[in-house]
């Protein structure tokens, strides 16, 4: 039991940093987060603005 509970923190500590590695994400920051997707694929931030990521939401 206890082998599986260290098995599955490490898991989840590999998995959050390889996260943060990727660098920031859509509308990160002062922009509030991601609100919704627009109908051509971009980012509307939670401050109204579009964000300016090469991404594609779907």
């Amino acid at each position: 039991m206890k082998k599986a509970l260290v098995l599955f923190v490490a898991t989840a500590l590999l998995a959050t940093g390889s996260a943060h590695a990727k660098g920031n994400k859509p509308c990160s920051g002062k922009k509030g987060g991601i609100k919704t997707c627009t109908s051509d694929g971009k980012f509307l931030c939670k401050d109204g603005t579009i964000s300016k990521s090469k991404k594609v939401c779907r």
